[in-house]
């Protein structure tokens, strides 16, 4: 038993013989506009493509697309189910293993996930033996992890950045918000859903430059 983290399993259950022993939870990781979301869909499709079963899961409250939808900005979108602060991921992907052969989960805006929810997911892996892809920032606008993907950043097994680039030709690692007149804003919530019109990618000199005014 792990201290602090009750959601982990005194007793393991046996492993279904339809999934990978060799199972990994895996955080794909980047600021906005990378094409996080294009790239899940396209893993999922992939495994689709050649008969697998795969089980998409998203934030319930990114009102940008249809909700129970991963959509990108290319245009391609796919049904998903929803999750928030309550949802138990561990049972909503062993309930799904039990009605079918599933391959892979794939969770999209894993930002906003919980440190428990990470924890739910990486015993998902564990004991139910299934592959487990998580996309989502890694930090704010004022250059802060989010909770979700610091759990993550301490628990995956493989991180890999999915990157982009600021305009001035340097990856880009930070984001600022801006506000209906094209201001960056220098405080506010942490969580605010938006897309180009909101969030810049950018180097992290010239996030320095912008945040400085």
């Amino acid at each position: 038993m792990i201290v602090g983290h009750p959601f982990y399993p005194l007793e393991p259950p046996q492993i279904p013989r339809n999934v990978s022993v060799m199972a990994k939870l895996y955080f794909h990781y980047s600021t906005m506009n990378a094409g996080k979301s294009t790239a899940l869909l396209q893993a999922s499709h992939n495994y689709r493509e050649r008969g697998m079963e795969t089980y998409l899961i998203t934030a319930c409250f990114d009102n940008r697309a249809t909700s129970g939808t991963i959509s990108s900005r290319i245009g391609i979108e796919a049904k998903a189910d929803g999750f928030d602060g309550e949802s138990d991921l561990y049972k909503m992907i062993d309930t799904r293993i039990k009605s079918t052969t599933l391959t892979c989960v794939f969770i999209d805006e894993a930002q906003f996930l919980t440190s428990e929810q990470v924890w739910q997911l990486a015993c998902a892996v564990d004991d139910l033996g299934v592959p487990v892809m998580c996309y989502g920032l890694r930090v704010d606008f004022l250059g802060k992890l989010f909770p979700g993907s610091a759990a993550l950043l301490a628990t995956a097994d493989e991180m890999r950045e999915v990157r982009t680039i600021c305009f001035c030709g340097k990856k880009a690692t930070m984001v600022v918000r801006q506000d209906d007149q094209g201001n960056v804003v220098q405080d506010g919530a942490q969580v605010q859903i938006g897309g180009n019109e909101t969030y810049v990618s950018l180097c992290r000199r010239h996030w320095r430059e912008a945040m400085a005014g």
